[in-house]
This record gives structure tokens, sequence and C-alpha cells, in this order.
């Protein structure tokens, strides 16, 4: 179980944020700045709140007056907005980058699998597409086993087609692995096929909505 409880002061208001999560996919929605990506950023350790508590299965992750848990050691896999793949790795390279000398490789050659990417493992980023640069950064956020997945904005980029698959995709990989996941997203079609909780946040306030999916609840 994920528990957030923290504040952070942004340039314009006060990000507070509370709640819990369990093995579900929550939702954030909300307008460009009102903290959705800080948030996201306190969690995985990038940025660190002014005060308050985060912890993931009991292990603390930051609590004040303590020093935070390394961002190395929180198992958080992170997918980021523009998906950050170095541009002069191959694909295999890119997935196997954070993984260490006694990796798991079994793991990795099923998400390539599941994820439809084994033919793009000798190629660069640029030379694949959008969708599969999508797949190829879900693939190396979850190589290396995480406790939980944070997803910005993964599928902004994506035409309908792409973006349908891609959404399969992620719900397979859930129902898999029952980790939480925190999807941070404009679209409100998005989070609600994909979103088990909607939560929007607007400077800094969070509101949770209701959900298609609350009989999972």
């Amino acid at each position: 179980m994920l528990k957030v409880n923290v504040r952070k002061q942004l340039e314009q208001f006060e990000l507070n944020a509370d709640f819990e999560l369990n093995q579900e996919i929550l939702a954030l929605i909300g307008s460009s700045g009102s903290g959705k990506t800080t948030l996201l950023n306190c969690i995985a350790g990038i940025v660190q709140p002014d005060q308050g508590e985060i912890s993931l299965n009991g292990q603390a992750f930051y609590q004040k007056g303590q020093k935070p848990l390394k961002i190395q050691k929180r198992k958080v896999g992170y997918l980021f907005q523009d998906y950050a793949l170095f541009p002069h790795f191959t694909v295999e390279k890119n997935i196997l980058f954070s993984l260490g000398r006694n990796a798991d490789l079994s793991h990795v050659n099923e998400l390539t699998r599941i994820l439809g990417i084994q033919k793009l493992l000798l190629k660069y980023p640029h030379q694949i597409s959008g969708g599969e640069k999508q797949r190829v950064a879900l693939a190396r956020a979850l190589a290396a086993k995480p406790d939980i997945l944070l997803l910005d904005e993964p599928f902004s980029a994506l035409d309908d087609a792409t973006r349908s698959r891609c959404h399969d995709e992620l719900l397979r990989i859930h129902e898999l692995w029952k980790i939480p996941v925190i999807l941070v997203t404009h679209r409100i079609a998005d989070a609600e096929e994909l979103a088990h909780r909607i939560v929007r946040i607007e400077k800094g306030v969070m509101s949770e909505q209701e959900s298609k999916q609350a009989s999972f609840l």
C-alpha cells in the first residue's frame, strides 16, 4: 500500500496530498501546473516535500526530519512524459540500463514479448515510432520489477489506434503485476477507461471523482 500525506510549496500555491493506494490504477487529472507531476516526483524522490510522509508497503520514502530514501532504493517505475530514452543506446540497452549484473533477464524477455517489442531491440529510438517508444519506455520502467508504477502523460503523443493498443497493454500488465499505478493525464477518456479511482488536482488541492470502474474497490 502507498501512503502519501505531504505538503510542498510551489510558486503559486501549496500542494496538499493526502491519500492511500492499494493495488489499483489511480488517475490524476487537472490543468497544467496544478501539481500532478510534482506529486509523482515526490513519490519517486526527484523532489522532496516540505513536510509530511510517504511510504510504500511499510517502507518510508520520506518522513519529515529524517533522511529521504534514495531514488535507486525506492523500487519505483517511472515513465516520463517524453519517454526519456537515451538516443545513443539501442532499445535493448535502454531497457537494461538500470539493471545490475545479476538481473533477471528472463523477466525482461517476458516483458518484451508481452509488449511486442522483440523485433525492436537492436534499433535506436530515432528509428521507431511514438507508440513503439512508449512501449520501450514502459518496458524499461518495469524491467527492475518495481513495487509501484508512475506514468506521466504516457499517451499524449499517440494516435487513437496506438493509444487504444497501449491502454490494453497497460491493463494486461497491471492484471499480471497487481501493483499500485498512478497515471497523470489530461484526457478524461483515458482516466475513465483505465482507472479504478480518479482524483482531480487543481492548484494543489485534491478531490476524488466518480469512476466507471468503482466496482473494483
